[in-house]
């Protein structure tokens, strides 16, 4: 982790200016070709949903801005960022995973699927002490229906700095697939330029092997 000095920070008019608001929250919502990454995932026996989630993980790692986090009333720009993300049951309740970062989808994809059996053996939230880590992005999936806006619920708490990533069911027209993306983040750190930077990042982890 890094310490980052606000008072000498190109920043610093920004997030002055953003973090006296109640919100200081904004996102994007929009869409990413997913159809190379879905046939690569099929073609080798990947769930679909581990593999775009873990090209993400990569995606956002890559943007500075998106490792930037509010701790003690101090900007910390971490080094690396880890997954914590909501898995359903059967029974339509779901639970919280938590997936460290790796450099290999093999290792990722593996402790992925600890914590999705985990989840399907618990009941409730699964509250634990990573659900309290900062060096974590929120993800969520809502795979029954793709979306053009979602909104979150908050607290207000004005130095929430963890982004949110929520996917949806992804679509299909003139013979691709589209899947629904809304990344959020607080504004006094990244603007939509990061989110547009993330964004062409991710779509270029989607298109590569």
């Amino acid at each position: 982790m890094k310490r980052i000095d606000i008072n000498n920070w190109e920043r610093k008019e920004y997030f002055d200016f953003f973090s006296k608001m109640a919100s200081p929250y904004f996102g994007i919502t929009t869409e990413v070709d997913c159809t190379k990454a879905y046939n690569i995932a099929k073609e080798k026996g990947y769930s679909f949903f581990a593999y775009y989630l873990y090209k993400s993980l990569v995606a956002a790692n890559f943007i500075e801005e998106l490792r930037l986090r509010i701790i003690d009333n101090e900007v910390i720009l971490l080094e690396k960022m880890s997954i914590g993300t909501t898995v359903g049951r059967k029974n339509g309740t779901y639970g919280l995973a938590f997936v460290e970062y790796s450099d290999s989808f093999e290792d990722f994809n593996a402790a992925l699927q600890k914590e999705i059996e985990a989840v399907h053996h618990s009941v409730g939230l699964r509250l634990n002490d990573d659900a309290k880590r900062t060096d974590l992005i929120h993800y969520s999936t809502i795979p029954w229906t793709s979306f053009s806006a979602i909104l979150h619920p908050r607290s207000l708490d004005k130095i929430e700095s963890i982004p949110k990533i929520v996917f949806g069911k992804y679509s299909e027209r003139e013979g691709h697939k589209f899947l629904p993306i809304s990344i959020e983040a607080n504004h006094a750190l990244a603007d939509g330029f990061h989110l547009a930077k993330f964004l062409n990042k991710f779509q270029q982890e989607l298109d590569n092997e």
